[in-house]
């Protein structure tokens, strides 16, 4: 190291230290739990009960009578499913009023025979009529 290096790195380094000591040296205070002054809003979903969407409990393919195939999960609530007519397209939701009554979707969804372990189900899906179809 030349005497020029040394000189640069001493410069830099009363430089930093200086800045360093024009720091604002206040107190600060962290309070658990959150902002004090907001402590008495209420949330009312932080509050209420989550519940969680149904989990899938079973995912069948179906071929049906005209030959195409139609990817169905059932969901855990035993009163809806997601339906896709292509094995990675976006999933349609069909839901039943209660568990076992048929299930529908806008745009000309059904499904019938919502048994997840069913060996058959109808099937409706745009483009297809009704069918039964074979797991």
């Amino acid at each position: 190291m030349g005497p020029d290096m040394t000189r640069t790195t001493l410069a830099v380094c009363l430089v930093a230290a200086a800045a360093l000591a024009g720091c604002n040296k206040e107190s600060h205070t962290i309070v658990a739990g959150g902002d004090p002054e907001f402590a008495n809003d209420t949330n009312g979903v932080a509050n209420g009960t989550i519940a969680l969407p149904p989990s899938i409990v079973a995912s069948k393919i179906y071929r049906c009578a005209d030959n195409h195939v139609v990817y169905v999960d059932y969901l855990s609530d035993n009163k809806s499913a997601n339906i896709r007519a292509k094995q990675n397209g976006d999933p349609t939701l069909l839901t039943a009023p209660e568990a076992g009554k048929p299930m529908t979707a806008a745009g000309g969804y059904s499904l019938t025979g919502n048994a997840a372990d069913a060996a058959t189900a109808t099937i409706a899906v745009p483009g297809h009529p009704s069918q039964t179809c074979k797991a």
